[in-house]
This record gives C-alpha cells, structure tokens and sequence, in this order.
C-alpha cells in the first residue's frame, strides 16, 4: 500500500530536518527528494537520525568529563523545604536554567552538611544534559591548579578550558584561605566569568567575612559588588544532610 501524500510530505519533511542539522546542502537534499522513493527517503532519515541521536549521546558524554563532577547527582526527590530563595524567584526558576542563559551568579550559602553542593551539582548535570558546558571546581583545588599553570606556562591554556563554560561552580569556595598569588588568580576566573558566563558559588562564609578569603579587602569587594549587582543568594538551612545520613547508617547497621 503506497503511503499517502500526507505521509510523504510528512517524511520528506522529517527527511529535510535531519539532514539540514548535519549541514547537508539544500540542492543534494532536494535533488535525493526529486529522485528517491518513499522507502529510500524512509530509510535515509532513519540513517541520518541515528547519527543525530549518537552524535547527541557522544556530546553529553564528553560533556559530562569536561565537568569533572565528583560524585553525580540529582534533583529528583531534592528537598526545598529548608531552602530560602529570594523573593519572587525559586526552586522552578533554578530548574529552568534560565540563569544560565542570562550569565547570573548564584550563592549557596550555608553551613556544612545543608546540600550546597549536591544541588550544585545536580543543577550542574542538568545543564550538561541541555547540552550547556559546565566546569566544576572545588575552589582550592582550582587555585592550586592555577597556581601551577602560571609556573608551567600553561595557565591561558587553562583559563581557555574554563572560558568555554556556560556555568562554572565553584565549590567549598572559602573554606581555605588563599594566599595573595592565588586570590588574584581566582579573581581573574571570577572577573573574567561576569556577564559572560553563571557561576555558582557554595560556601559557608558570609559576604561581610570575603575579604579573609582574599586576604585583600579591595578584591573582595570587586567580587562581592559583581555577585550582589548580577546574581542571587539562596539559603540553605535546617539540620545537616551528612549528620542524617550517618545516623540512618548507623541505625541501619543495629
């Protein structure tokens, strides 16, 4: 049974969609469609979806290395409840990414063990799974890394990597001081990253207490003034996730 012209059109259609995504030519693609029969055309776009569908695979998967997540994570069954968000703005609007796409910084704050990181991460993946480059740091392991790139000569090929991030996180970020080298390093990542790029903070420290970190009151508040004027601070409260979990273990265990 021959397919109906709406059948046709339809897969032509679906046929064209594929092959202009992997930049075939408007001419090639309309001279196959002049000459092909509807099950050549079929067969065709099924062929040139495949390839989309690995290339898309084989994207999310390099993506995912480049992040360099410690451990994955997920937002699914996260609980909000000991979370404050700013006013007018919450868990949905940071589901949405759409913070990403505006270059805004956002601020985890809170003490040890309220889930900072986990949901930095988990928003992380999620970005990588709309194909969205993120780079993830634990703060003093990318001081050292910059520290040693400037030693070695290599350090715009690092600052290159990182420039490619839609999101940076920047994790435990305060939780080792910094000598003088090492804030001006960081503060090159942080000024460079303003407008251009989203970074997501986690710490424990206050922004009246950023100047400790830095060792320079003046750096501090270059950076504090970029969050404050283009970003969101989001609370994390309520009882420690990691004190939880041991006590859940240890129950477990009895």
């Amino acid at each position: 049974m021959q397919p109906s012209r709406q059948a046709r059109s339809e897969e032509a259609a679906a046929f064209r969609a594929a092959a202009r995504a992997l930049f075939i030519s408007g001419d090639t693609i309309d001279a196959f469609l002049g000459s092909a029969t509807p099950g050549q055309v079929s067969a065709c776009r099924g062929m040139l979806e495949a390839e989309l569908s690995h290339r898309d695979r084989s994207k999310r998967e390099r993506l995912l290395r480049q992040a360099r997540f410690p451990v994955p994570k997920s937002l699914d069954g996260f609980d909000w409840s000991n979370v404050s968000f700013p006013e007018g703005w919450g868990a949905g609007d940071l589901r949405s990414l759409s913070f990403v796409d505006a270059a805004e910084d956002l601020v985890f704050f809170g003490k040890t063990g309220r889930g900072k990181t986990h949901a930095a991460t988990a928003i992380g993946m999620a970005a990588v799974s709309t194909g969205r480059p993120v780079r993830f740091w634990q703060t003093a392991q990318l001081v050292l890394q910059l520290g040693r790139a400037k030693r070695d000569g290599t350090l715009d090929r690092l600052l290159a990597d990182v420039s490619k991030a839609r999101l940076l996180i920047l994790d435990e970020f305060g939780y080792v001081p910094l000598d003088v080298d090492g804030a001006r390093l960081l503060y090159q990542v942080i000024a460079d990253s303003y407008e251009r790029r989203s970074v997501i903070f986690t710490t424990n420290v206050e922004f009246s207490r950023w100047g400790t970190i830095f060792a320079d009151d003046k750096l501090a508040a270059a950076i504090v003034d970029r969050v404050v004027h283009h970003g969101r601070l989001v609370e994390f409260g309520g009882p420690s996730h990691r004190l939880e979990n041991s006590l859940m273990l240890g129950k477990g265990g009895e």
